[in-house]
């Protein structure tokens, strides 16, 4: 059998082939590269779908992020609570200030930053909170939302994995004081390159990254601060306005299959397949099971060799990187996360076929049970 890729983006782009090459034609015949009038469009249309004022194109979701933390009046010495199980980004906006991320132990059902546990490690020094929509599922947004009203803290979102999630209605991004969106090729709206994406509801926040995104000037040559060249290139932009026509259908898609997926790998032994609270609406950037009992490894490995890919997202939690380690914190469901969390394939290309063949070998593997660890 042909190997069965993590995610499918060859068949995405044959499927827009002629569209893809339409809206990059455009581009090359108009013959304007950057801050051109697809990515004002884009800008808008994001915006409008997700019910904000404004969307800010930057050069990454890594950017919408660090300029998010900046235009939110993130300072030296501050503290920002977060997740500790997320990709590095999260954190590394923070560091970029010399503010401190203080880390909050995770839902273990939904992977998300536990809000019960946020007020215990809110001290003076604590000015904003970012929750990450891991895998597509929303965190749960109206504790934390009260917990910043409470304390007067800013809200950033990490949207990086749940582009057009929802939390009780409302899109992901719209809830906070600000949201980052990444458009890294394999996101559920991805770019063929870097792109990214800032979105509020204040106007200050808005100018101040429209600012910082072009050397820190309102109008060229004429600088006020110290910003960075964060410009989401047209092209990428004309290919982001096609692909965003689909993202609805193929976000639907994604939760056919993860459905698909919890009835086929249903009652196996040490698996447990996603959850999903009544709350959210649950994109499936990932399909992340857990493999119970010091399995997953040997899992993964078995899968490989039968040709199917898989990925752990994330091996190391945060708080146990070389760069943070010296915390000494103990944050016991993370780490658990960190040695059981298994993404198996998945996306909108994603067939029935390759589905059930995920889920024979799966059980296959587990029913025979060939080199497992005891």
């Amino acid at each position: 059998m042909n190997r069965i890729p993590l995610l499918d983006l060859k068949a995405e782009i044959e499927l827009l082939w002629d569209e893809l090459n339409r809206a990059i034609q455009e581009v090359l015949r108009n013959g304007v590269f950057i801050m051109g009038p697809n990515v004002k469009a884009l800008e808008q249309e994001v915006a409008g779908y997700l019910g904000v004022r404004h969307a800010v194109a930057l050069n990454s979701g890594t950017d919408a992020l660090v300029l998010g933390v900046h235009a939110l009046g993130i300072q030296p010495g501050d503290e920002v609570i977060t997740t500790p199980f997320t990709f590095f980004a999260t954190a590394e906006a923070i560091n970029h200030f010399k503010a401190t991320p203080v880390f909050v132990d995770i839902d273990p059902r939904t992977f998300n930053l536990d809000a019960e546990q946020i007020r215990a490690k809110i001290t003076p020094r604590t000015k904003a909170i970012i929750p990450v929509h891991l895998y597509g599922h929303a965190a749960d947004m109206d504790p934390i939302m009260e917990i910043a009203r409470e304390y007067g803290l800013k809200v950033l979102e990490d949207v990086a994995q749940a582009f057009g999630g929802e939390y009780k209605g409302r899109k992901l991004g719209a809830i906070g004081d600000a949201g980052a969106l990444s458009f890294f090729p394999s996101k559920n709206l991805g770019a063929f390159g870097d792109g990214g994406m800032l979105v509020t509801n204040d106007d200050d926040v808005a100018e101040t990254v429209q600012m910082l995104r072009v050397h820190g000037a309102r109008k060229k040559y004429f600088n006020e601060r110290v910003g960075v060249n964060s410009r989401l290139d047209e092209i990428q932009a004309a290919i982001l306005r096609v692909k965003f026509r689909y993202l609805d259908e193929w976000n639907r898609k994604r939760r056919a299959a993860a459905a698909r997926y919890n009835e086929l790998l249903r009652d196996i032994p040490a698996l447990e397949t996603p959850y999903e609270a009544p709350y959210a609406y649950h994109v499936y950037h990932q399909y992340t099971i857990r493999v119970r009992g010091d399995r997953r490894d040997w899992l993964q490995a078995q899968l490989k060799e039968a040709g199917i890919d898989t990925f752990v997202y994330y091996p190391v939690p945060l708080h146990l990187l070389p760069i943070y380690r010296e915390m000494g914190l103990s944050l016991p469901e993370a780490e658990r996360a960190s040695r059981e969390v298994l993404s198996l394939p998945m996306g909108p290309m994603l067939t029935k076929e390759s589905q059930y063949e995920v889920a024979r070998s799966i059980r296959r593997l587990r029913e025979s049970g060939r080199d497992e660890p005891s």
